[in-house]
């Protein structure tokens, strides 16, 4: 797996080619200093390999930068050992609801870990996913071993299916927000068994819900539509209705539909003001005011800009208004920081780079381990609207596009 870098330290193979550029070495010079292959130094250089401490070791006495490469590589060798074990972990969470999907009807026992469950899907809202999918493997690996010893009672079933429904889709999200589309489906998949298993029309609704983001995630909105509209066939206490609708918004607004998607979030709004009930489960289970702002903002950047965009930025604007005021424990920090990137979208949309850029700013000054996967990619299509018609060419607007590539190292 590649290892991402942070602004600050830019990739080893990049360092390396910088160093031999200012002393104007070719490939070959530098090979005969530290007789390593000229082909496998550029494939260095180019991110294609990824050399061993010796390699770093004699470059650094060869430019004499005095432990400066070498540092450079150390931290690029622990941030892939870190990602190698993220995606280990990744896979492991997915053997396992592979297991579950194909399980016979068995039985579960998750009873005494209903509150960290619960806590886990409040906590998922301010924390990093890479911690999040950790401790919800731990808690499943709990739920798992419960499982084969059968400890639980006959009348439990339905609600320990329950439980587990739920972690899996904690392990959904936290596999998307990783950038890993398939994981997040097995683990939906295996939330949706669950959900029938328990006869939860809530978790059903979340549930599909969830598969259609992913399948939005993925570029598929045929599929993510069929999955909101199945979703709005079970009546459900809670928020779960109006999370669909949004869902219907934003796969209207992926498929060019303005008036569909307006009309939707539109109906949203209206169900919102006569909501009667409450979520069963808050946090990553519930869909605040402030989600659902965000869901039409993220929703009607994807039009054709005018009366859309001024929405667009509306909405996310609202949203950002909302979290900002909401305690710690509310926010919902990766959709907050989003709600940026959509917000500046618009705006770029309706021609104002000034008010773009300080939408996103924000979203520049974040530590990489919240730059997770929506947000490289919606400031992928924020950077590529920087170098096209109307801000080809205008300086400041190339500034803003090499700031944000340079989050990439």
């Amino acid at each position: 797996m590649a290892a991402s870098t942070s602004a600050a330290q830019p990739p080893f193979g990049a360092e390396l080619r910088r160093m031999r550029a200012e002393r104007t070495w070719s490939l070959r010079d530098l090979a005969e200093r530290i007789t390593y292959n000229r082909g496998y130094i550029g494939k260095v250089e180019q991110g294609e390999k990824f050399p061993d401490r010796q390699f770093a070791e004699r470059a650094d006495q060869a430019f004499g930068t005095r432990g400066a490469l070498i540092e450079a590589w150390q931290f690029e060798a622990n941030q892939r050992h870190d990602a190698e074990r993220m995606g280990k972990l990744l896979t492991a969470s997915v053997k396992d609801s592979l297991r579950l999907l194909t399980a016979a009807e068995d039985r579960h026992d998750l009873a005494q870990i209903s509150d960290g469950v619960d806590g886990l899907a409040v906590a998922y809202l301010g924390a990093p996913p890479g911690p999040m999918l950790q401790d919800a493997v731990e808690l499943r690996g709990e739920v798992l071993q419960r499982l084969r010893d059968r400890h639980h009672a006959p009348h439990e079933l339905r609600d320990l299916y329950l439980l587990l429904g739920r972690l899996q889709g904690v392990l959904a999200y936290a596999a998307l927000d990783l950038g890993s589309a398939d994981a997040a489906m097995t683990h939906a998949d295996a939330a949706w068994t669950c959900a029938e298993h328990a006869g939860d029309n809530e978790l059903r609704a979340w549930t599909r819900g969830t598969q259609s983001l992913i399948a939005r995630f993925k570029g598929d909105y045929a599929h993510a539509l069929d999955y909101v509209h199945d979703g709005l066939r079970y009546k459900a206490r809670g928020t779960g209705r109006i999370r669909l609708l949004c869902g219907v918004a934003q796969c209207h607004a992926n498929l060019g539909d303005s008036a569909g998607a307006n009309r939707t979030l539109d109906l949203a709004q209206t169900e919102r003001e006569e909501l009667a009930s409450t979520d069963s489960v808050d946090g990553l289970f519930g869909f605040s005011v402030a989600k659902q702002h965000y869901y039409a903002g993220s929703s009607l950047i994807w039009l054709a800009g005018g009366a859309d965009a001024e929405r667009a930025a509306r909405e996310a604007g609202r949203a950002i208004e909302l979290w900002e005021a909401e305690p710690p424990e509310s926010r919902s920090l990766d959709d907050e920081a989003l709600a940026h990137v959509y917000q500046g979208t618009a705006l770029l949309q309706v021609g104002d780079l000034d008010a773009a850029t300080a939408a996103i700013r924000p979203i520049l000054d974040l530590p990489a381990d919240r730059q997770i996967s929506w947000i490289k990619k919606r400031l992928d299509r924020f950077a590529a609207m920087l170098r096209a018609e109307p801000y080809r060419g205008a300086s400041a607007a190339d500034d803003l596009y090499e700031e944000i590539r340079n989050l990439d190292g």
